[in-house]
Parts: C-alpha cells; structure tokens; sequence
C-alpha cells in the first residue's frame, strides 16, 4: 500500500480525546434518556474502514469512535436497497414484512415508525435531514424538504419526525432539477448560483447536509432529549468528490476488484475520497455535543443501508447478496456503553430499531421484528442472534457469522465459506453428511424466520 500524505485541511481531528471522557461522568446528567446521533451514509461497505487493516487510514474519526465503543465487524443490512432497508429499519420489520419491497414503492403511512414513538412516547425531538427515501417514488420533497404529498402538511410529521430537511439522494437529485421537480439541495444551488460542475467544498451536498444537521440540534434547547438521524447522500454513485476531496486519494492502490479483470481503482479513490469527508464530520459533531455540554449523554451511531460493491464480481452498487453490497460498518459509542469491544458474529442492522427504543426507555410494540443491543453494548455479555437474514426480489440469504446461504427462487441453493473463502467464489452446498446437516441448520432457518 503506497504511504501518501494527505491535504492537511481536510484531515480530521482525532476524536480520541473528545470522547476519552464518555465513561468518565456521574450519572446525575443520564437520570433521563439520553440523546442520540445517529450517522446514516448511503451505500456505505462493511470494509472501507480504518478498522480493516488492509485498508489506508480513510476513516480516522470512526476508528476512535469503535475505539470507545462497540464495533461489529459482521454487521449485514435487512435489505441491500435503499427504500426497503429504510423501511426496515423504521418499521423494525423484516424485508417481507416492512412492505416496501423495493424503490418503486413509498413507506405506508399506516405503519408505526420508531420515529413517531419516539416522538409522541418519550417526547423526543426527532430531527433528520438528507436523504430519507422513506417515500422514493414521490418525487416531492418540497424546496422546503418537508416532504408535501396531498392530503398532508408534511410527510415528515407523518412518519414522526419534529422537523427535518429530506433532499433528494445523488440520482433523484439530477433526475429532480432535469424535470424541474422542487427540491431543496438543487434549491440551495440555484441561490448560490452553483451547478454540480461548478461545485464548491462548502456546497458539496454532503456537506450541505451536515451543515442542516447542526441547525436542527442548535434549534433544540439543552437539556431536552433529542434524536437526530444525518442520512449523507456519499458515498453513492455518481461517485463525485471536489478536487480538493480527492487529493491525496488519487495516487492511493487500493486492494483489487474480486473476480474482475477491469482496473475499478479510479472508481475507488472517488469512493474513498467521498468516504474520508463524511468521516471528519464525525469530529465536528463531538466538539458541537462538548460545546453543548451534552457529549456525555449522547449515544452515537454510524451505520449505512447497504454496501457497494465497487466492481467485486463484475458489479457496481447494491442489491446483491454478496457481503460488500449486503454489509455494513456499524459502531456504537457513548455513556455506558463498553469500549474497544468488538463484535466478530453477525449483526442486523435491524436491531437498531429496538436499541433506540429501549434507550428511550419505550416498549418495544408487539410485531416488531428487531432485538434491542442495549443489554450487550453496556455489559458486553448476552448477544444472542445466531443468524441474520438478508433479502431483496426472488432471493433470500441467512448468514451465521461463517457461512452465509442464499437462496434464490427457481436456482439451486449456494453455501459460501466466508473463513475460507471471503471472496465468495466457492459454493459448498454439496458435500459430505456435515455439511448437509449445516446447510439443514441454515435452511430452517430461513424458512423458520422469513416465511420463505
């Protein structure tokens, strides 16, 4: 790996010492419930992170952030497209059961949301900004981004959130000001008299972004709970960095492409680029929470939808069971929870549901499909998900923290190793007796807890 210096000014601060303090604190200020900050990328992959060893320091700021927190290196999304593993995650329902099977189909207003419990249970301010894709075939955020449809003042109230911006993601965005279509990050460049060619580092959108998430929180007064989602439209494609965003990472060799005989590398210094500017708003977040004096009653978490895979396999984006386009980081930090703990067995990301619930001192409501974590971040004892599922159209997958099936209706079934072979070009299905009553394990499984 070729050692670069990068651009000093667009390096990020260490967090280390920032949030070196999170355990440190009495419990008078964590008498209520405590905030929570939760960073949601868009087609972020499970390895392009500093905790991979292969990889260079592209994400210094959530490497410290796993440092003082639990981080789970098998972490796999309900779905690896981006309406339905948002919906999952609002519904704390399986891909089957969260009634958006894909990106032609909105977010049903008659569905509860941990949003809106929240909300109207904990009295939370439930603030989010970027990109929702909660109602991705709508087409009508509103220069506003309060998300109008008829009928309704603002979506956003529906689905329960206290305020918020919903902007168009990289694609929708361009398809948006093409046609014309109200939309506020397009909105924003049009009074700055910018276009995406001729874009500035303050203007890059998720920048933009972050800049919205930090005047929803100063709006909110100190000391009353709060949740604020950032949905950053990056590292997404169109993979679309600033010069300066990308120098340093130009000249950078990262690991090749699996099963792929094309050179994806430029592709991936972009991707890499967009990666390491999302990362530095970690750090500016911290330094707001300390400055509110609020960082010691926060719960901080970063995880994305889905992967990308970045040309493995001949492919680029998601929607694939592959592990780049079905895993992703996820790390949480904050008071109480154990630090420099890592969690090596899978993980759904539709947990999260749960977690955020029971933070918020709510009842989880009957017919929610996630598992609340909080038990195991503050003890590190009592995780107990054996396998976590995956799905999207014809194909179903359940992974065990080695081997992952996929089951593909109308194909024979397929058995990675992913010990042996990470790359996930071997298919062991057939074998010897053991592995038949593995694969039995994995089916029943399957069939057990996704009706398939």
């Amino acid at each position: 790996m070729k050692h670069i210096q990068f651009n000093k000014s667009l390096i990020a601060v260490s967090v280390f010492s920032a949030l070196s303090g999170l355990n440190s604190h009495g419990s008078e200020a964590h008498s209520g419930k405590p905030n929570i900050l939760f960073f949601f990328p868009d087609q972020f992959r499970y390895d392009w992170t500093s905790m991979n060893p292969v990889m260079p320091n592209i994400t210094p700021n959530l490497k410290d952030l796993a440092h003082n927190g639990v981080y789970f290196s098998s972490a796999i999304c309900p779905s690896p497209l981006c309406a339905p593993s948002r919906a999952c995650l609002a519904s704390g329902k399986q891909y089957e059961r969260c009634r958006v099977p894909s990106n032609g189909t909105a977010f049903p207003l008659d569905e509860t949301t941990f949003y809106k419990l929240l909300r109207d249970s904990a009295g939370y301010h439930v603030l989010g900004c970027g990109k929702f894709d909660l109602d991705k075939p709508g087409n009508n955020w509103g220069i506003d981004g309060k998300h109008h449809r008829e009928g309704f003042p603002s979506l956003l109230n529906v689905w329960g959130f206290t305020d918020g911006i919903d902007n168009a993601g990289k694609s929708d965005g361009i398809n948006s000001n093409k046609n014309n279509i109200p939309e506020p990050y397009y909105a924003y460049l049009k009074d700055h008299g910018l276009t995406l060619q001729s874009m500035t580092d303050e203007a890059y959108a998720d920048n933009w972004i972050a800049r919205n998430g930090l005047e929803l929180l100063r709006a909110v007064p100190v000391g009353e709970p709060w949740f604020l989602q950032i949905n950053f439209n990056g590292p997404h494609s169109p993979y679309d960095p600033t010069p300066a965003m990308l120098k340093g990472w130009d000249t950078v060799h990262f690991p090749s492409a699996v099963d792929n005989t094309r050179d994806v590398n430029e592709l991936r210094q972009m991707y890499s680029a967009e990666i390491f500017n999302i990362d530095r708003w970690i750090k500016v977040y911290l330094d707001e929470l300390q400055r509110r004096g609020e960082l010691d009653n926060t719960i901080i978490v970063f995880c994305s939808d889905h992967g990308d895979m970045l040309g493995d396999h001949g492919l680029e984006g998601k929607s694939k069971p592959y592990h780049p386009s079905v895993g992703v980081p996820l790390v949480i930090s904050g008071h109480g929870i154990k630090k420099n703990l890592i969690n090596t067995k899978p993980v759904t990301t539709l947990d999260l549901t749960a977690t955020f619930l029971d933070f918020a001192k709510i009842k989880e409501p009957s017919g929610m499909d996630s598992k609340s974590l909080r038990s195991y971040l503050e003890t590190g004892k009592g995780y107990n998900r054996k396998y976590v599922t995956s799905a999207l159209g014809a194909w179903r997958m359940v992974f065990d923290g080695r081997y992952k099936l996929i089951d593909t209706k109308n194909a024979p079934i397929i058995i990675y190793d992913l010990e042996k072979d990470p790359s996930e070009t071997i298919n062991v299905a057939a074998g010897n007796r053991v592995n038949a009553r593995r694969n039995k394990k994995l089916t029943d499984y399957l069939q057990i807890s996704k009706g398939y």
